[in-house]
């Protein structure tokens, strides 16, 4: 299969190297978060990409997108996932355990303390199903749901293709749109202010040497993966066709040969503690391919 190559132009904020590049800016990280939260944020310090979590070696890595903190001790893990993996809200959970259990120094007893923690993960498709632009969860009350639980926990998940643009901000649909359509043309009707400076600083990033040097480089990196499996395979399936003196010997030894491919550089992504969802999408292979290959490897 012939991997097309994409340019930096090419890529969209729900691309994770464009989203990552650019939300180091703080400017830019403070006017996504203010519009999709209708506030004002002041962050505390720089924003930290793919930012790793792990309570002890014998236990799962988390590898968070975007970690940032504001003055009032809130933090915000905020993500972009373009493949519904059918897990999304369980992960969520899991990424705030993870956070949570950073805030607080050890032999700390005054919960109050921990500060709130909102996650908020960008996706452009409907991952709850009612049409809406943002779903925003909070522990309630079952027996009484407008009672909400003050336990400072929020999730967000935003829908670029929402279906209720009365129920939100202008700016939080222009917003939405622009990250899915970051490469096209303003609308006729313009754009608010916020949205006009967060497309002047996403021009600035495509257009810098260095970016698409790094860029380059990534993809450089990941398309030499592929074709290393590729000579793998056709080198083992030739040996095995020509010791069976059949076709059928030649494809098993190309397919195993792939395999083994693959299951090593699994492996060697493991050892790096990148998350499975990031190895699907670096390998370009299907999620449950590789968790099955990671389970294998454990020996599960």
């Amino acid at each position: 299969m012939t991997n097309t190559k994409k340019n930096l132009s090419d890529l969209t904020l729900l691309d994770r190297f464009l989203f990552a590049e650019a939300v180091e800016d703080p400017e830019i990280m403070q006017l996504i978060l203010e519009i999709i939260l209708e506030r004002e944020v002041r962050l505390d310090g720089l924003p930290q990409t793919e930012k790793e979590e792990r309570d002890s070696p014998r236990y799962r890595h988390v590898r968070l997108d975007v970690w940032a903190r504001d003055l009032d001790n809130r933090v915000y893990d905020t993500e972009v996932q373009k493949r519904n993996t059918g897990s999304l809200p369980r992960r969520s959970r899991y990424y705030q355990s993870h956070i949570d259990v950073k805030l607080l120094e050890p032999g700390t007893v005054d919960f109050s303390l921990l500060g709130d923690v909102i996650l908020i993960l960008i996706a452009p498709f409907d991952l709850i199903g009612d049409g809406c632009y943002r779903y925003t969860f909070q522990m309630c009350c079952m027996e009484n749901k407008e009672r909400i639980l003050e336990d400072g926990a929020v999730r967000i998940f935003l829908n670029t293709h929402g279906k209720n643009p009365k129920e939100v901000s202008p700016e939080l649909v222009q917003l939405l749109h622009f990250m899915e359509h970051t490469n096209e043309a303003p609308p006729a009707d313009g754009e608010c202010e916020k949205i006009q400076r967060l497309r002047k600083k996403i021009e600035a990033i495509k257009s810098n040497e260095e970016v698409g040097v790094r860029f380059m480089q990534e993809w450089e990196e990941r398309e030499l993966e592929r074709i290393d499996a590729r000579k793998e395979g056709e080198k083992i399936g030739e040996e095995r066709g020509e010791q069976r003196g059949m076709k059928l010997g030649e494809q098993r030894g190309l397919e195993r040969g792939a395999q083994n491919k693959l299951r090593n550089q699994v492996q060697k992504k493991l050892a790096k503690n990148q998350s499975l969802e990031k190895i699907a999408e670096d390998l370009m292979e299907d999620l449950e391919t590789i968790r099955e290959i990671a389970d294998n490897l454990s020996g599960k």
